[in-house]
């Protein structure tokens, strides 16, 4: 999944979709951001992709590829919003991982521009790059 994220992220949310995905990048934030939209529509292709599959799960690809997207979107709200961005329920970690993790996150954010933004990844990137000594 964090391969797929990846190339969406950078291929198509800073592409094609940039001016939604742009709400992401602003300095500013309420509650919702038009870059919300991107995450119910996840949500929707993996519950309809495991209803798809739900007659024989375990033998189901349809199942396994929504149950993939869902796993991935939890962790990457956990992650993502909770602990990067301190959305909605923020909490803190003493993981260095976790830590990495925001930090280039953070790199990522450190303009609007909508090139040269790496890591477009959450969770793949040169972890070596990015870590504070």
């Amino acid at each position: 999944m964090e391969v797929i994220s990846y190339l969406v992220h950078r291929f198509i949310f800073h592409g094609l979709l940039w001016q939604v995905h742009r709400s992401h990048h602003e300095p500013t934030h309420g509650l919702f951001e038009m870059n919300d939209i991107f995450s119910l529509f996840f949500a929707g292709v993996s519950i309809y992709l495991m209803y798809r599959g739900m007659e024989a799960p375990l033998q189901s690809t349809h199942f396994a590829i929504g149950a993939g997207i869902a796993v991935y979107g939890m962790l990457y709200f956990v992650i993502h919003d909770l602990f990067a961005h301190k959305r909605f329920m923020p909490f803190k970690s003493d993981s260095k991982v976790m830590r990495l993790i925001r930090y280039a996150h953070q790199r990522h954010h450190q303009s609007i521009d909508k090139e040269g933004q790496e890591p477009y990844g959450l969770f793949l990137f040169p972890y070596d790059k990015y870590k504070k000594d």
